[in-house]
């Protein structure tokens, strides 16, 4: 069944995604205006509209910043933890194959702040899970093995290290994780602030106690969200934001986190 998850999952994405979805109407609006259909010039405009209102503003932001702003860095930092896990997606798997070297990518600070946790707390493994979540790259190579290499050239011993090859999405990561974790064990979760929420939840839905680390914000806040027609830099908070709620959302429906949007639990009350 997780694999035909997997599959529907990614297929869906190839046109859901954003760039992707305003490009394919735009296309779709153009064909069908040439064959003289009359729906076709307002499937063309509204793509046109949308491609152009992304390229001058970063409408994205307000898309992302609810998940971004949904987890806050412990403050105090936890006493005591049994381990620090950082799912992956900060690497650059089919790069990395190419060129034979570990690369990261958009989530690099990730490792960043794995590398500096894993210096407060010297005595806890450093737990990675990330197989390839790419339906090309299956048998190619693995994330986990990218994540060997960066997190030793962070400073991390390698016999600290523990690492999950084989999962393909979110669900897969906890799941696989949960059988090498302690039942009653504490672990700083470290991921991109966006990813975050969905984490969480399915990290409670499988009774494993985390402590959010968001990393790797992609928003503006405030006035340094602006009009600058920087396309690029627009769609690194569109196209995540837009892939986040849709997660949310499916996994919700289909049971793999107890709410939509997951948020901090409130503190238990004392008789």
């Amino acid at each position: 069944m997780d694999g035909v998850f997997f599959l529907l999952s990614k297929l869906a994405w190839g046109v859901l995604a954003p760039l992707n979805f305003m490009v394919l109407l735009t296309l779709a609006g153009v064909l069908l205006a040439w064959r003289g259909w009359r729906i076709g010039r307002w499937l063309a405009g509204t793509g046109f509209a949308l491609l152009l209102t992304v390229m001058a503003y970063p409408v994205g932001d307000w898309l992302i910043q609810p998940l971004e702003t949904r987890f806050a860095t412990p403050h105090p930092m936890p006493d005591d933890i049994d381990g620090i896990i950082l799912l992956g997606g900060g690497e650059q798997l089919g790069r990395s194959l190419s060129w034979q070297r570990p690369l990261t990518g958009e989530a690099g600070e990730r490792y960043m702040d794995t590398a500096w946790l894993a210096r407060q707390y010297r005595d806890v493994p450093v737990i990675f899970s990330g197989g390839s979540g790419s339906m090309l790259l299956q048998n190619d190579g693995k994330e986990g093995d990218i994540a060997v290499a960066l997190l030793i050239q962070l400073g991390i011993p390698s016999e600290r290290l523990i690492i999950e090859r084989s999962s393909r999405n979110t669900w897969e990561n906890f799941r696989h994780l949960k059988p090498v974790l302690k039942p009653e064990g504490k672990y700083l979760l470290v991921t991109s602030a966006y990813h975050m929420p969905r984490s969480v939840g399915i990290a409670r839905r499988l009774g494993i106690h985390v402590v959010p680390w968001p990393t790797d914000y992609r928003s503006y806040r405030g006035n340094y969200r602006k009009l600058d027609f920087d396309f690029y830099d627009h769609m690194k908070s569109l196209q995540p934001a837009v892939k986040e709620w849709i997660g949310l959302t499916v996994y919700y429906l289909t049971g793999k986190t107890d709410s939509w949007l997951p948020g901090p639990q409130r503190p238990e009350r004392l008789p």
